[in-house]
């Protein structure tokens, strides 16, 4: 490649998002549910059970008024702060709440029927002091308290919505997340102002992806090639100065000393609780010293970003949130995806005909495949494990994250048949997939099982053709389901699968149902989606 087109390329990858990052913060603070002294109390007061209730609600009047108000009357006797919320802010609806479906549908029935309570239309401006990001075409939320499009949640969902026919509807969540990132700079972790400084897992290449197999058009996806480098500089931000060799850890990046390649970690750029577990955050914080709550807080924030909080995979001591240190670890699951994304901008490139940024792209891939096989691969115990950078090696953690280099490809054959074997022994249950090999009451750990995971294992076991027990993780996985279903009419947000009798545990929140992710890889099962489609890799000799 020659000189000049590197470093063009180069420059376009660096631009400065340290801008974007500081005015979304500002503009964080300028809501009332988000900052401020009633904030504070309102947070730390249990007004709400559920810290995420406060920051969905909307100010009856303009927050300055209630601000000021505020000031004056809760130094008065009698003063009740529950009482002065309910008065100056209206609370967020759940419209699962009032579902009234018919009595004795079966599952498949009731999802489709749920299809259309989880569905939102294009928002419009509205209230301007909502928290809520519009969004310009229609969306699907998980449900219960998540009352708003999650990022990573999407893909899973899109796969039912595709299998069942919804096609529109996944088309419009491509275009609202392409909205977000031009928008933004980036995909939040969900549209809401309090999501701005973490993303969640990339999986917006896989979603256009997606949208082109079912279309059996690849050409399609050259319309979201800005959003898709957009997304790309997001996860790279700071390149430039890692490169400079004066930091080895720089925002999402960190520079290994193989080959002066960069792998990629979860990370937050704010260092307080987060808005929406405020109290949970708060209170888990007193047992820190006062000059590692900011850390602390980071590191809760990252593992949000993440999707998987809390887990195992983030803990020093592998059992305990006190132990937190998100932004010490590599992620498999993580560089796994961008290395897709990488492989994806390769791709279209070449397909426009820009042959020299395809060829930068495909390198990035292959460098990235590379490291990913020598960085995560544990010979020893047969599977991919994350990667602690601090102290210069793999954690002792194993968890479904080591079934992403299956998924795209990544693999090598031996590796495979080793993945498979281990899964078969030691995480296979008898309703499907559990999340880690330890128990800590943590919902991303034992005995939880979580559908898109199900997904990842069952779709790339069958990409190195272990058919049949891709098939018996299937099968154990919606029956479960099915038999959930059958007690309680739910659908739930995760499962036991160690237990057929119990409901899932932990988390900071009861337990949800709706449930977007689930309907949608139940959907995908039921229409055999698994053995059908493919996610396209180019992986040219990598």
């Amino acid at each position: 490649m020659k000189r000049t087109v590197l470093l063009a390329i180069i420059l376009l990858l660096s631009v400065s998002h340290a801008q974007d990052f500081d005015s979304l913060r500002a503009l964080k603070k300028s809501y009332i549910q988000l900052s401020g002294e009633l904030f504070r109390d309102v947070q730390t007061s249990g007004v709400f059970t559920d810290s995420k209730t406060f920051v969905d609600c909307l100010p009856r009047r303009n927050p300055a008024l209630i601000r000021k108000e505020y000031d004056s009357v809760k130094v008065l006797p009698g003063f009740k702060l529950k009482e002065f919320v309910g008065e100056n802010f209206f609370l967020p609806e759940s419209r699962y709440d009032s579902i009234r479906l018919p009595k004795g549908q079966a599952m498949m029935p009731h999802i489709e029927t749920l299809w259309g309570y989880l569905l939102r239309k294009p928002d419009t401006v509205g209230n301007s002091y909502s928290t809520l990001i519009p969004l310009k075409y229609s969306y699907v939320v998980p449900g219960g308290r998540f009352r708003e499009v999650y990022y990573w949640d999407s893909y899973f969902t899109m796969l039912g919505l595709i299998s069942g026919g919804h096609f529109q509807e996944a088309e419009d969540m491509v275009r609202n997340f392409a909205y977000l990132t031009q928008s933004l700079k980036m995909i939040p972790n969900g549209n809401r102002l309090y999501y701005v400084t973490r993303s969640q897992p990339p999986f917006f290449a896989l979603m256009v992806d997606l949208i082109s197999w079912y279309k059996k058009d690849y050409y399609w996806g050259l319309q979201f090639l800005d959003e898709l480098l957009t997304e790309y500089r997001f996860w790279m931000h700071g390149l430039e100065e890692l490169s400079n060799g004066k930091n080895r850890s720089l925002y999402r990046l960190v520079l290994m000393d193989d080959e002066a390649g960069v792998l990629n970690r979860y990370y937050d750029s704010d260092t307080i609780p987060r808005e929406e577990s405020y109290q949970a955050d708060y209170k888990a914080s007193l047992k820190i010293p006062d000059s590692l709550k900011g850390l602390f807080y980071r590191n809760i924030r990252a593992a949000a970003e993440s999707g998987w909080d809390f887990s195992s995979r983030w803990f020093k001591d592998e059992k305990s949130l006190l132990a937190i240190q998100t932004t010490d670890i590599l992620p498999v699951d993580l560089n796994c995806l961008l290395y897709f994304l990488e492989d994806r901008l390769g791709y279209l490139y070449e397909l426009s005909g820009s042959l020299e940024r395809s060829e930068f792209f495909k390198t990035k891939a292959s460098k990235r495949f590379r490291l990913i096989n020598k960085i995560f691969w544990n010979e020893e115990d047969g599977f991919y494990h994350d990667y602690n950078w601090k102290e210069g090696r793999q954690t002792k953690v194993t968890s479904l994250a080591g079934c992403f280099p299956l998924y795209f490809g990544i693999a090598r054959p031996e590796y495979a048949e080793r993945i498979a074997e281990k899964i078969r022994k030691e995480f296979l249950m008898p309703g499907g997939l559990v999340t880690t090999l330890k128990e800590t009451g943590e919902q991303w750990d034992a005995p939880n099982g979580w559908a898109p995971l199900q997904w990842i294992a069952v779709k790339g076991l069958r990409q190195y053709g272990f058919d049949s027990l891709a098939e018996e993780i299937k099968t154990r996985w919606v029956n479960l389901n099915g038999s959930v279903y059958k007690r309680t009419g739910r659908m739930l947000e995760k499962y036991n699968v160690e237990n057929l009798e119990l409901f899932a545990g932990g988390g900071e929140y009861p337990l949800q149902d709706g449930f977007g992710w689930t309907n949608g890889i139940i959907e995908a099962f039921f229409n055999n989606l698994d053995e059908h489609f493919s996610v396209k890799i180019l992986k040219n000799n990598y």
